[in-house]
């Protein structure tokens, strides 16, 4: 006999919630929304009104409620969006917020709203603050922890942080990075590298004088025809992908073979790793928000990731499954997701970086292994639809409870 529930029959109401977010908590929402409604779920998006117009959450097929839930916390700020997750939460049969400050938000509306609406707390970020905050922070992590009725971690470290902060339950609950379109043709490839490297020439003669630039456009011959290795970083331009430390590995990747960086993405660091750049001279190019990341991947040699922390990155999940070589930081879900099919580096390191790199932009027949292990790994991985079933057994398990 099939199995049926208010999750499954379309009775169930769920509220999904989520600060101002441009990286992989916007796009996970976006794809339980999705998900969750094409099963016949009512569902309802909170979130600041730039999130919708970023990821389109009312295209998904859900309803979409403005809630400006600021990034840092604010007397007045706060109120008007407790008072507007109030209302949103008004016909809600259960709530799931992502990341700290939607859940604190959301459960001091649940405490007045709706009494006895499950509360899901899923987790996407490990607390990187330092002295004070670090502490604020965690006072924080502990409340919502011990308030929700279910924390999900994106990583087994945060799983188990969850449970040493006094979750009553905490679990498992991967962020599966959504599908890329099919692999770039290997026409479009070559074209793609020439159009990069050349712009990277470009720039670099501009910044000379003309004689200096002769010589540069002399001896850089082979990389304008498409030789020259390049290097790509994808990312959120703050301090937890830790930019930084690939701009110091760049400074050491000089002379013959010296490959060119593309960093694509923006945020608050974008003008102090620019000043790098052009003070140092660095063979880096900041590409700002791109939406050709399967192109870029096509013609990059290698992918790297710097960061302090990750849990499920979906740059690296993307890396994986377009076969291009990776080389990672051993930080937080990082292991457990890619497995052998990439190389990781210790956190910080710049030495450990730059030569791992290095090393590997000379040894075409490693790279070559790598890019075959890739997809086989990320074959390992649950997709979208096996989040969103995991999510919806999750919901009428405790909506269930709830009946009960």
């Amino acid at each position: 006999m099939e199995h049926t529930s208010a999750a499954s029959t379309g009775q169930l109401h769920a509220v999904l919630v989520l600060a101002g977010s441009s990286g992989g908590i916007g796009a996970h929402v976006r794809s339980l929304a999705q998900g969750l409604s094409a099963h016949g779920l009512e569902v309802t998006v909170c979130g600041p009104a730039e999130t919708d117009a970023l990821y389109g959450f009312s295209e998904t097929g859900a309803r979409f409620h403005p809630v400006e839930i600021t990034p840092t916390p604010g007397p007045r700020t706060d109120a008007a969006a407790v008072g507007e997750l109030r209302r949103a939460f008004a016909r809600a049969t259960l709530v799931h917020a992502h990341g700290l400050r939607a859940a604190l938000l959301s459960d001091l509306a649940l405490r007045t709203a709706r009494a006895g609406t499950p509360l899901v707390v899923t987790s996407h970020h490990a607390n990187l603050a330092t002295g004070m905050e670090r502490r604020l922070l965690r006072l924080m992590e502990r409340r919502v922890a011990r308030a929700a009725d279910l924390v999900l971690g994106v990583s087994s470290d945060l799983v188990a942080r969850a449970r040493t902060l006094g979750a009553a339950d905490a679990r498992l609950s991967p962020v599966a990075a959504p599908p890329l379109p099919l692999p770039a043709p290997a026409d479009r490839r070559e074209q793609v590298r020439a159009e990069l490297l050349a712009e990277k020439d470009s720039e670099k003669d501009s910044e000379k004088d003309s004689e200096k630039g002769a010589k540069k456009g002399a001896g850089k011959g082979q990389q304008r025809d498409g030789e020259r290795p390049i290097v790509l970083a994808v990312g959120r331009l703050i301090p937890q992908k830790n930019f930084h430390l690939l701009l110091d590995a760049a400074s050491g990747w000089r002379g013959a073979g010296e490959p060119l960086v593309l960093v694509a993405g923006d945020g608050p660091e974008l003008d102090a790793l620019q000043a790098r750049v052009r003070t140092e001279r660095l063979p880096v190019r900041m590409l700002g928000h791109r939406t050709d990341i399967p192109d870029l991947l096509a013609a990059a040699d290698l992918v790297v990731i710097s960061s302090r922390w990750e849990a499920r990155s979906l740059v690296a999940q993307e890396a994986l499954r377009a076969g291009v070589p990776l080389v990672a930081t051993m930080v937080g879900g990082l292991p457990e997701l890619v497995g052998d099919a990439a190389v990781l580096v210790p956190p910080g390191d710049r030495a450990a970086l730059s030569d791992t790199v290095s090393t590997l932009l000379a040894d075409p027949g490693r790279r070559a292994e790598l890019a075959a292990a890739g997809p086989p790994q990320a074959a390992t991985w649950p997709d979208e639809a096996a989040t969103v079933a995991q999510v919806l057994s999750i919901y009428d398990e405790l909506t269930s409870a709830v009946a009960r």
